[in-house]
C-alpha cells in the first residue's frame, strides 16, 4: 500500500510542475472562444487521428477530423494491419489444413483455394471496422470533414472536399496524424500489377507462381507469408545481412530458421540494381550488396516492402514554417508541439516506431496535454510483433542493446517444446527469452516466439512498464495447461531455474 502511495505522490508531482501548470494556463485560456472555431482539428483519421480526435472529444473539447481516404482508419485499418492479418488468417488455415489436420483425425477428400471468396472475407472485415470508427464519431460528437487539408495559416485548414468543394476549418490548436506512405526504390516504378506495394500485395487477382519479396522486414515476411502458404515460391532479396534487423538476433536466427522450414528463401547482403517488367514476367538484376557478379531472377510478382515514409505532401508546412528533419519527419517537443505554436504532430511523422499502437498512444498524450492535464509515452514500452507463424513479439531491449550499455544481466529461456499446451496441441515451435539486470532482476527486455506471441507479449509489457523482475513474474500463478506458462518459466530460469526444463 506505501508503494502504491508512494507512486501516486509522483505522478500526482507531475501535475504541479511549474512547466505544466504554464502549458495548462496557455491552453485553457484559449477554449473560450467564438463558436464556430474548433479546439481541436486532426488532419488525418487513422489509428493517431481517430483515437486522438475521439479522445478529444471525451475530454470535452469541440473537436473535427479530417480525412482525406473517404474512410476511416487510415493505412492500418484500409490497406495495413487488419486487411493483411485478415489473409494471414485465412492462408493460415488453408495451410493447416492442408498440412496439419491429417494428422489430427480431419481429412479431406479435396481441398481448394477461393481466392475471391477470401478476398470478400477480408474486405467484410475492413468496412465493418471502418463503419464502427465512424459510429464512434457520432457516439462523441466529432465532426468528420472528408477531403485534403492543407495549411492557410497555423489556425486555418483549407479542404478540399470529396464532394467537390472547398471549406476552411478554423482551430485553436491543430494535430498533424497523416501517418506514412510506402517508401519508394530508385529505378523501380510500382504499378500495383506485377510491381506492388503492401496495398498491391493485399489485392492480387491470383496466387503468383514465383514472388519476389523486396526487404526482410515486418511487412515483407508477412505478405510472403500469405502467398507462399497458397503455394507462391517465395524469395526475399534484402540488402541487410540479417532479416528484421531490430530483432533479437538469437531470436533471429531461430526466426529465419523457421520460415526456411516453410520454404521461403533468402538472399541477404543483396541488392536489386535494375527490374524489367516489359515482358511476361518481371526480371530483376540483383547483385552482392558489397559488390561483384550479378545475376538475375524472375517473378510474375514483386512486392516492394523496404519500408516507409513520413506523408506531409502537399500539407502546407512551409506556408506556416513547420520543420523537418533530413527523414521526412516533424520534430516535437515533449507536449508534441511542433516549432510552430499550436500546431502539435503524432503518430508515423514524427520520430519513433511506426506502429498503429504508437501512434495511438501518442494521440492520447497530445490531447491530454492540449487540454492542460499530463500525457505520456515511453517508446522504450511499445511492443513490436511481426505476425508470421510463428509470431515473433517483443519489448524492451534486446540483449545486443544490453551488451552495448555495458550493463551486466541473465538470461532465462524456455522452449515451447517444453510446454505442455503447446506439445497438446502440436504447435510447439518458439522460445521466450527474458533479459533481466544482474544486480537488481529488473526486466529489461522479453522475446516471444510462438503461435500466439503477439497476445502473450502484454503480461511483459506490462511488467516493464512497472518495473518488475524476473521473480515477480515467476512467483505469479500462471494457469495449466496455457502457453502462458512459458513466460512463467522463462522467468524462473531468469532468476534460478525451471521445472519443467
Amino acid at each position: 500500500m506505501a508503494s502504491m502511495m508512494s507512486l501516486a505522490r509522483r505522478r500526482a508531482g507531475g501535475l504541479l510542475r511549474p512547466e505544466t501548470m504554464r502549458h495548462a494556463a496557455v491552453f485553457c485560456r484559449g477554449f473560450a472562444a467564438a463558436a464556430d472555431e474548433n479546439d481541436v482539428v486532426v488532419i488525418g483519421g487513422g489509428p493517431g487521428g481517430y483515437v486522438a480526435a475521439i479522445k478529444a472529444a471525451q475530454m470535452g473539447l469541440k473537436t473535427t477530423c479530417i480525412e482525406k481516404r473517404g474512410t476511416l482508419g487510415g493505412t492500418c485499418l484500409n490497406v495495413g494491419c487488419i486487411p493483411s492479418k485478415a489473409l494471414l488468417h485465412s492462408s493460415h488455415m488453408y495451410h493447416e489444413a492442408k498440412h496439419a489436420f491429417p494428422s489430427h483425425g480431419v481429412k479431406f477428400s479435396q481441398l481448394e483455394i477461393d481466392l475471391p471468396a477470401m478476398m470478400a472475407q477480408k474486405d467484410k472485415a475492413v468496412s465493418g471496422l471502418t463503419r464502427g470508427i465512424e459510429g464512434l464519431f457520432k457516439k462523441n460528437k466529432v465532426n468528420y470533414v472528408k477531403g485534403f487539408g492543407k495549411f492557410v495559416s497555423p489556425s486555418e485548414v483549407s479542404v478540399d472536399t470529396d464532394e467537390g468543394g472547398n471549406t476552411v476549418v478554423k482551430a485553436k490548436n491543430i494535430i498533424i496524424a497523416t501517418g506514412s506512405d510506402v517508401k519508394s526504390l530508385p529505378g523501380i516504378t510500382i504499378d500495383e500489377k506485377k510491381i506492388v506495394s503492401s496495398t498491391g500485395a493485399l489485392s492480387l487477382s491470383e496466387v503468383p507462381k514465383k514472388l519476389v519479396v523486396i526487404g526482410a522486414g515486418y511487412i515483407g515476411l508477412e505478405m510472403g507469408s500469405v502467398w507462399g502458404r497458397l503455394g507462391s515460391e517465395v524469395t526475399v532479396v534484402e540488402f541487410a545481412p540479417d532479416i528484421v534487423p531490430s530483432m533479437d538476433g538469437e531470436v533471429r536466427k531461430q526466426f529465419q530458421r523457421m520460415l526456411e522450414k516453410q520454404k521461403m528463401k533468402f538472399m541477404l547482403k543483396t541488392k536489386v540494381v535494375g527490374i524489367d517488367a516489359s515482358g511476361d514476367v518481371v526480371k530483376l538484376t540483383v547483385e552482392p550488396a558489397a559488390g561483384g557478379e550479378q545475376s538475375t531472377l524472375e517473378a510474375d510478382v514483386v512486392l516492394v516492402s523496404a519500408g516507409r515514409i513520413p506523408y506531409t505532401a502537399g500539407l502546407g508546412l512551409d506556408t506556416i514554417g513547420v520543420q523537418t528533419d533530413k527523414a521526412g519527419r516533424i520534430p516535437v517537443d515533449k507536449h508534441f508541439m511542433t516549432n510552430v505554436s499550436g500546431v502539435y504532430a503524432i503518430g508515423d511523422v514524427i520520430p519513433g516506431p511506426m506502429l498503429a499502437h504508437k501512434a495511438e498512444e501518442d494521440g492520447v498524450a497530445c490531447v491530454e496535454f492540449i487540454a492542460g492535464k499530463v500525457g505520456h509515452v515511453d517508446y522504450d514500452m511499445v511492443p513490436g510483433v511481426v505476425y508470421t507463424h510463428p509470431e515473433v513479439a517483443s519489448v524492451g531491449k534486446t540483449e545486443e542493446q544490453v551488451k552495448a550499455l555495458g550493463v551486466a544481466y541473465r538470461v532465462g529461456k524456455f522452449p515451447f517444446m517444453a510446454n505442455s499446451r503447446a506439445k497438446a496441441i502440436d504447435d510447439a515451435e518458439g522460445l521466450v527469452k527474458i533479459l533481466a539486470e544482474k544486480e537488481t532482476d529488473k526486466i529489461l527486455g522479453v522475446h516471444i516466439m510462438a503461435p500466439n506471441a503477439g497476445e502473450l507479449i502484454h503480461e511483459a509489457v506490462l511488467a516493464l512498464q512497472y518495473g518488475a523482475s524476473s521473480e515477480d513474474i515467476a512467483r505469479t500463478c500462471h494457469a495449466h495447461p496455457t502457453m502462458s506458462e512459458a513466460v512463467k518459466e522463462a522467468a524462473m530460469a531468469t532468476y534460478d531455474k525451471p521445472i519443467h526444463m
